[in-house]
């Protein structure tokens, strides 16, 4: 089961994939896209797809001989992902555990993980199983975020919640961004089996229409808005005015413009 901070439900895909997905994900995912070689008819395993997103991108990418299979923990958010891709779209969807993948050994010439890992409770089992599914020679690539000090956004999404929250803040803008560090990251690789690890630091502009819109999609597009509603849910109209106004003091209001960092990782199996 994922852990709280993981439960990406109920209106959260539509929030994320409306109001955080072309702020935070599209950028990375055409540039995580771009990075993946593959042969023509490979078979290419996602991890922790959420929204589609970068599956969009994977499939728009892999030639017509490929196939490209899309996996979530979280059924609302593969549901919600399948419902943005057609008939005609070459692309399977299987509801799978990261820790505890449905597929036999050597079966896929990459696997793709955008900022997935970093919600992995147990990211070491994790790694274990991507190299165990991947061919000799295959590629694992993915992302996470740098530290929260270098995500302008999130940043100040965390700072404002808990200042409402002092006695007991939620915690969920931790998680995120708690997995950043190349050293860590390469001995667990290493312990896994894989080689030639290469991590790059890629700053991006976060770009957004609004201060209100993203507000909207920093609080109700991630599990934050269910500990905000344990917490006090009638505070969430006034949490949502005092991000709006913080995010257009400090980035603008309409357009927003934001710093955000992520590590770009890839590994040899």
């Amino acid at each position: 089961m994922p852990e709280a901070n993981a439960t990406f439900t109920g209106s959260i895909p539509e929030n994320y994939d409306r109001f955080l997905g072309p702020v935070l994900f599209e950028p990375y995912a055409a540039d995580l896209s771009a990075r993946l070689t593959v042969t023509a008819d490979a078979s290419v395993l996602e991890l922790a797809c959420g929204t589609g997103i970068v599956t969009r991108r994977l499939l728009d990418r892999l030639g017509p001989g490929a196939k490209l299979l899309a996996t979530d923990l979280n059924d609302a958010m593969l549901d919600y992902a399948r419902a943005k891709f057609g008939a005609g779209d070459a692309v399977e969807w299987k509801q799978a555990d990261a820790t505890d993948l449905p597929f036999a050994d050597r079966s896929f010439a990459a696997v793709v993980c955008q900022f997935g890992i970093m919600f992995f409770p147990d990211k070491e089992s994790a790694m274990r199983e991507t190299y165990r599914v991947l061919k000799p020679g295959g590629t694992f690539l993915f992302s996470v975020w740098d530290a929260i000090e270098q995500n302008d956004l999130p940043r100040t999404a965390h700072s404002v919640v808990s200042k409402f929250f002092a006695d007991n803040p939620p915690d969920f803008y931790e998680v995120p961004f708690s997995f950043h560090d190349p050293e860590t990251i390469s001995s667990m690789l290493s312990a896994a089996g894989f080689n030639n690890f290469q991590s790059t630091l890629l700053p991006l502009p976060a770009i957004a229409a609004s201060a209100r819109d993203v507000a909207q999609g920093l609080i109700q597009g991630n599990p934050i808005i269910t500990a905000i509603k344990e917490r006090d849910e009638s505070m969430i109209p006034e949490i949502e005015a005092a991000l709006t106004s913080a995010i257009a003091a400090d980035f603008g209001d309409a357009p927003v413009r934001a710093r955000m960092q992520a590590l770009t990782c890839t590994a040899r199996a």
